[in-house]
């Protein structure tokens, strides 16, 4: 029986890919399910879509592009994600935001691109799936100006400060948290916040293959991170917020189910 929902999951385009229908069976077996796959650009998001076809109810995926890839946006992108969006499959506009760490993509061109997926989930009526690294003010001042319109919104794999938490959580935004609270290193301050993230703004997510928890013991012979794991981490934020590892797992499922409309 399921007891989790992984929300962000990079299945198309990374390590998990060669072998994802071994890494959906072990989450499954393990009670993670259904997943959602990311779509990080267009052609991304078009095969995250046929592969959710093929594990109907097991997958869901988002469409987008990635602010990574943001320097591909064109005239056409917009165009092209609202038919993408149109598939029964996908269930949030995204992934999409700022990152100003990497700056893979000029600064100007990730405004533009997340400016008009904000857009995009208002007037399709989708939840939004968000990033941001390095970028909040920025990234707090484009969403103020679509939030009263967005039906949801989510910052996935938050590893922000307090100061960042609270003002998403003031535009009631839910907050995605990975295995980056396992980390001893980079992880401290975040294993402080999650205390203070209210119960129904709460999701959980592993963003596999990445973000392996650093805390696992014995440590997966593999180092990359799958949705099987994704138990682990909830029991470890549980234990944080001092609450009951089932009901804390019941109350991020259904978080999950009613952010996305599963």
């Amino acid at each position: 029986m399921s007891e989790h929902i992984d929300i962000a999951v990079n299945l198309i385009g990374s390590a998990l890919e060669k072998n994802c229908d071994e890494v959906i069976q072990r989450a499954v077996a393990h009670g993670v399910s259904p997943l959602i796959v990311i779509g990080s650009d267009l052609n991304e998001s078009q095969q995250a879509i046929t592969l959710c076809q093929q594990y109907p109810k097991t997958l869901y995926s988002t469409a987008g592009t990635h602010p990574h890839q943001a320097s591909q946006w064109d005239d056409t992108s917009a165009d092209k994600i609202r038919v993408l969006a149109q598939a029964a499959e996908v269930v949030a506009i995204g992934e999409c935001g700022l990152d100003y760490n990497r700056d893979f993509s000029p600064r100007a061109k990730q405004r533009e691109a997340f400016r008009a997926q904000l857009a995009l989930a208002v007037e399709l009526k989708l939840p939004v799936l968000m990033h941001e690294r390095d970028a909040h003010e920025d990234f707090l001042a484009i969403l103020k100006e679509y939030r009263s319109g967005l039906t949801n919104a989510l910052l996935h794999c938050f590893t922000g400060n307090r100061e960042s938490m609270e003002a998403y959580l003031e535009l009631d935004l839910h907050l995605g948290i990975t295995g980056w609270v396992c980390d001893e290193r980079r992880g401290l301050e975040l294993a402080e916040l999650v205390r203070d993230i209210p119960d129904d703004r709460i999701l959980i997510e592993t963003d596999s293959p990445y973000l392996l928890p650093r805390s696992m013991r014995p440590k997966p012979k593999s180092s990359k991170n799958e949705p099987q794991y994704l138990p682990y981490i909830a029991q470890y934020i549980a234990t944080l917020r001092e609450q009951n590892p089932t009901e804390f797992a019941a109350k991020t499922y259904q978080n999950s189910v009613k952010f996305f409309g599963l």
